[in-house]
């Protein structure tokens, strides 16, 4: 700046002073309650709506940060790649899709398996993520998954799952998505046999092919406060059958109600709830 050049912003010719501008993500619209909250407030409470707890969307990657001790993740199996056996094509073609995804969200699939610590104890660790074509379930989703009950039988360790999937199987992938449901139900059959313990965690959404699969058949199921699960959706079913449903029907509070789930844990208890559930099973 030159010597004597006045830092005072430049006037308009009517001679009032141009008005700033509010930087674009210094505020979030919440999605439970419509109020006006500010972001950074809302990621120190793990995405959680600081006026009303509305929990929202939160990556695969946070969600490992949230949940596992810092710097414990190891990923297992990240060499895995999804293919287009079918050569599918809806509004594009699978694979520049499957491209275009890697490229927005940095994962390679809908899935992140290893394991880690939780208050220094050792667990096979999973989640999905609703960002990557919905969460929904393909070929490699299924294999990692698969892949992590294994191990997780094979080391004796305590298996978490965090399902954030509201696409079910992928239909990009046909009878080899819907294959998976089976193949990580008969994996979790045998880790069952063995006396592992399974914690799923269920999130907004967990729908389709996962909810009734894998994420329904933990040991102890637990969701995070008025997550969507279910098979088809609320307007799908109404659509089918032509009675409406109950005020709350498919939220995680409804499903505590009626016995599908066994807690409702929000989402800054999460890690102590499971290191409490694993002392006490004695794992």
């Amino acid at each position: 700046m030159a010597i004597g050049q006045s830092e005072t912003p430049a006037r308009s010719p009517n001679g009032a002073r141009p008005k700033r501008g509010v930087p674009e993500g210094l505020w979030l619209a919440c999605p439970g309650c419509s109020a006006t909250v500010f972001a950074k407030e809302t990621e120190r409470c793990m995405n959680c709506c600081p006026e009303c707890d509305y929990h929202m969307y939160v990556s695969a990657r946070d969600r490992i940060r949230h949940v596992l001790d810092d710097g414990t993740f190891e990923e297992w199996d990240a060499e895995l790649l999804p293919a287009d056996p079918l050569g599918f094509i809806d509004k594009k073609r699978y694979i520049d899709r499957l491209a275009s995804e890697q490229a927005r969200t940095g994962m390679r699939d809908a899935a992140l398996t290893g394991c880690g610590m939780i208050r220094a104890r050792r667990v096979a660790f999973g989640v999905t993520d609703s960002a990557f074509i919905m969460g929904s379930m393909g070929s490699v989703v299924g294999e990692r998954l698969t892949r992590l009950v294994e191990r997780a039988t094979e080391q004796d360790l305590p298996l978490v799952i965090i399902s954030g999937s509201g696409g079910g199987a992928r239909m990009h992938e046909g009878i080899l998505s819907l294959m998976q449901m089976a193949k990580i139900s008969a994996a979790l059959a045998r880790f069952s046999e063995m006396g592992g313990l399974f914690i799923s965690v269920l999130t907004n959404p967990t729908m389709g092919g996962v909810a009734a699969s894998f994420a329904s058949l933990g040991d102890l199921v637990y969701a995070e406060p008025k997550a969507l699960i279910g098979f088809a959706g609320p307007r799908t079913i109404e659509a089918t059958i032509r009675i409406e449903l109950p005020e709350g029907f498919q939220t995680s509070e409804f499903l505590l109600e009626h016995g599908y789930i066994d807690r409702i844990v929000r989402r800054p208890d999460l890690k102590s709830e499971i290191a409490r559930t694993i002392d006490y099973c004695g794992k």
